[in-house]
């Protein structure tokens, strides 16, 4: 064990927690070498300067009721830097203007129809309460996609209005496509027993996973705290794409950025990585591997060694976003930003699908910007991506005109940033989780084999972790057997 060579394929989070797990696993002695494609490491969690500020790129949420990514974080030396939202309120822009979220949701499938008076018409709010107390509509044998069902139990509105902003938020997907034993597992369990939908949701908000925004998205909704005392998310003063390096730091590990795994295959001692340009290709040699890259690339890496799972994760689709961070004026707008930001209803037909006012937000970034508003515009769905192809400057533009058409902003613009991520957000189709249970059932037949990543047990941070800690013990496990048969 205190020999032991690991490779990690992939320097996101998930990755880089892989390492540091292996490392508490292992000892001081052992090899770990994490290789990433990209000139730096940390996947979606990075931060860089607008107006001179830090703000996120990617995620700027940790989920602080899943103990996984605020104890890594402390873990390797951030405690200090852990901070939590502003006890503020959040928006949603339905029908031209800005309405506080309703309470009492599970990711915005509502209790009680009747408090969505604010949201939906006199006519939408009774139809969705009669047709709850009706016969249910559809059954919830076996997983269903969460925005068919509140479409059968409640109506088009609610499913529109208020689910499907909210998984927009966090998985950038479609309602009618998404699982609900994956997404929202807590109102899964809920609906099998329940007499109606509303009694199910009331059920799944006392249960973990209960919560809206479960996956830690860090969407304007995944502020303050909901059902149970304590802050929901936590995040770091500076920026959470500060956890990657840190991680790294901590975990002593090699890490090698700039580096194209082209092939892994099983040698009588353990695994062969092929790596570098084809015309010179570069060989390494290790006792097991541990793939956390997406399921794309996971896909084609383990057509040999592990061809089931190879298949089942070819078939998962992913989502592609962009993130246009704007630092404005303040006193370009008729009042002071107060929420933690707004979601957008697709049925709006606007370009941007949520936006973060995150220097009210985060109290350790407000402090700092100086008569500045800093936010966070989402753009980008699953199945549409024509706004996406528009230049860096089209972005900044469109997301301009959201924002002044939603707040009546009229001043200009001090900085701006365009990020985009390709590919970024699993989705999560109706049987998702039977085919993640098929995936590591085919991996872990093969000794000295762990997957881990934002495919597997949720996209936010915290899941991804937990994803990881578990690929490190199954990676230790495997050399601890391998050493014990060699040592009989």
């Amino acid at each position: 064990m205190s020999g032991a060579r690991v490779a990690v394929v992939g320097g996101g989070i998930s990755g880089l927690a892989a390492a540091w797990f292996l490392r508490q696993s292992l000892g001081p002695e052992a090899q770990i070498v994490v290789l990433e494609k990209q000139p730096v490491v940390g996947g979606h969690l990075r931060v860089s300067d607008v107006a001179g500020l830090p703000v996120d790129e990617g995620a700027e949420s940790l989920l602080a009721r899943r103990p996984e990514a605020v104890e890594l974080a402390r873990a390797v030396g951030l405690g200090d830097d852990i901070v939590h939202p502003a006890a503020v309120g959040a928006g949603l822009w339905s029908r031209g203007s800005i309405v506080p979220m309703p309470a009492g949701t599970v990711m915005g499938v509502p209790a009680d129809p009747a408090r969505l008076a604010g949201v939906l018409t006199a006519g939408e709010v009774a139809a969705a309460i009669a047709r709850d107390a009706s016969p249910p509509g559809l059954a919830v044998d076996e997983d269903v996609a969460i925005g068919r069902l509140v479409r059968s139990r409640y109506g088009d509105a609610v499913a529109d209005r208020l689910v499907e902003p909210l998984l927009g938020g966090v998985y950038a997907g479609r309602a009618d496509e998404l699982s609900l034993d994956a997404t929202v597992p807590a109102l899964g369990a809920a609906v099998r027993t329940a007499r109606t939908l509303g009694e199910a949701v009331a059920m799944a908000a006392t249960r973990p996973g209960g919560s809206p925004a479960g996956a830690g998205s860090g969407t304007p909704a995944s502020s303050g705290s909901v059902g149970t005392p304590g802050p929901v998310f936590a995040g770091l003063a500076g920026g959470v794409g500060r956890l990657p390096g840190a991680v790294a730091a901590a975990s002593g590990a090699e890490v090698r950025t700039g580096v194209t795994v082209r092939s892994i295959e099983r040698t009588p001692n353990g695994w062969r990585l092929v790596t570098g340009p084809v015309p010179a290709p570069s060989v390494l040699e290790v006792d097991a591997v541990v793939m956390a890259t997406p399921a794309v690339a996971a896909a084609r890496l383990l057509a040999e060694a592990a061809p089931a799972a190879a298949a089942e994760l070819g078939a998962v689709k992913a989502a592609s976003m962009a993130i246009v961070t704007l630092a404005l004026p303040a006193d370009g707008f008729p009042a002071a930003p107060s929420s933690s930001g707004f979601l957008v209803p697709p049925v709006e037909r606007r370009t941007v699908k949520a936006v973060t006012f995150s220097s009210v937000k985060w109290p350790w970034l407000g402090e700092r910007a100086d008569g500045m508003v800093l936010l966070r515009a989402s753009l980008g769905r699953y199945g549409e991506t024509r706004d996406l192809q528009r230049d860096d400057g089209e972005l900044v533009a469109a997301a301009l005109a959201d924002v002044r058409a939603a707040t009546g902003y009229a001043g200009g613009v001090v900085d701006s940033r365009v990020t985009r991520w390709g590919g970024a957000l699993p989705q999560y189709a109706v049987g998702h989780l039977d085919r993640v249970a098929r995936v590591r059932a085919a991996v872990d037949a093969v000794p000295g084999l762990a997957v881990c990543g934002a495919v597997y047990d949720g996209v936010g941070v915290a899941a991804c972790v937990g994803a990881a800690r578990a690929a490190a013990g199954r990676v230790a496990a495997s050399l601890s057997e391998r050493r014990a048969r060699i040592d009989t």
